[in-house]
């Protein structure tokens, strides 16, 4: 590995311990798991069909795709279904064997992979006890949560204890869309993810402008996914309401004032639209990500900061692995 590594903070993983769990508790809940296909693990979601290949499950094949990237270190996390569809204690055991493995990944190539803690927001005593567990656990350096939390959004008054915690323990959270706006016109395609997931990432950080969490806990550190989502073409938008509108006055400052508050991943897909984003928040707030290894995200996520000629080595060095490192306390 270089001196200065390439750290990809979007990187998803499903260990056997958490797959298991689905398989045999899932059922009730609505969630089956197929085997059936050779290299190939299905999770139907109450109908939905999501398909992983073996490199989310086996951490050989991804070292081997991440020496292909030329990303030297993962920081794994859980997404789609996460935990939250369960009642309070299988949440809870799918996020101890979610954290458990990601420590176990650890423990066992400790410069390559870094986990984000699960937690099983539906219930916030069991949120806090494992947010305690976990925080001790080898490698784990961040809390992922999803950007509701069955329909509940961020701001709700629930939350604020685990917030409190996170805060005092120095963890960064990074958030993911996971169910968002339900709404018959994000079925065709593929719209739950083209525009519901950087539409509810929108949702979910203007919740915590505009509810005053930002200024409620100054130390919280919050990364949006996909460079921000749909929030940076609506930050005018609401800068217009804070100025016209009583209701949206909760908090000290005018929304934009408060872009600076989050990082964000590179995911946008749109060159012009990523070196927009480093322009307004500072490359010293933007960090790779590929949505590992989904087809949805980059196939070669070092090249697409490499290739932002206008950026200068210093910035590109920033955002391909010292500023990940920096908030996630490696190396």
């Amino acid at each position: 590995m270089t001196s200065k590594p390439n750290i990809d903070i979007h990187a998803h993983f499903y260990p056997e311990p958490y797959l298991k769990l689905l398989a045999e508790e899932g059922e009730r809940f609505g969630i089956k798991l197929d085997r059936k296909r050779p290299n190939e693990i299905v999770i139907d979601i109450k109908g939905s069909r999501l398909s992983l290949g073996p490199a989310f499950t086996d951490l050989g094949v991804r070292l081997k795709e991440m020496k292909r990237q030329r990303v030297d270190v993962h920081a794994l996390s859980l997404t789609r279904p996460m935990v939250y569809w369960a009642d309070a204690e299988l949440g809870l055991k799918l996020s101890q064997a979610m954290n458990d493995a990601m420590a176990e990944a650890h423990t066992v190539f400790p410069v390559r992979f870094l986990g984000l803690a699960v937690l099983p927001m539906q219930d916030i005593p069991s949120s806090l006890a494992e947010l305690e567990r976990a925080s001790k656990l080898a490698g784990i350096r961040g809390v992922y949560i999803g950007t509701n939390i069955n329909g509940k959004d961020l701001s709700d008054p629930a939350f604020l204890p685990l917030f409190q915690r996170i805060e005092a323990l120095r963890l960064p959270i990074f958030l993911h869309p996971t169910q968002v706006i339900p709404t018959e016109r994000f079925k065709p395609y593929f719209f739950y993810n083209l525009i519901g997931f950087p539409v509810d990432t929108a949702i979910a950080a203007a919740n915590l402008i505009f509810s005053g969490i930002l200024d409620r806990f100054p130390r919280l550190s919050i990364c949006l996914p996909h460079a921000g989502g749909a929030l940076l073409s609506l930050i005018g938008r609401m800068d217009r309401g804070y100025k016209i509108t009583e209701e949206c006055r909760q908090m000290k400052h005018k929304p934009s004032a408060y872009l600076k508050r989050f990082t964000y991943d590179t995911i946008s897909h749109d060159p012009g639209m990523l070196l927009y984003l480093i322009r307004l928040v500072g490359a010293e707030r933007v960090m790779i990500g590929s949505d590992y290894c989904f087809a949805i995200g980059y196939d070669r996520p070092v090249e697409v900061v490499t290739k932002l000629a206008a950026l200068t080595r210093a910035d590109q060095r920033r955002i391909l692995g010292s500023n990940a490192a920096r908030l996630l306390k490696f190396g």
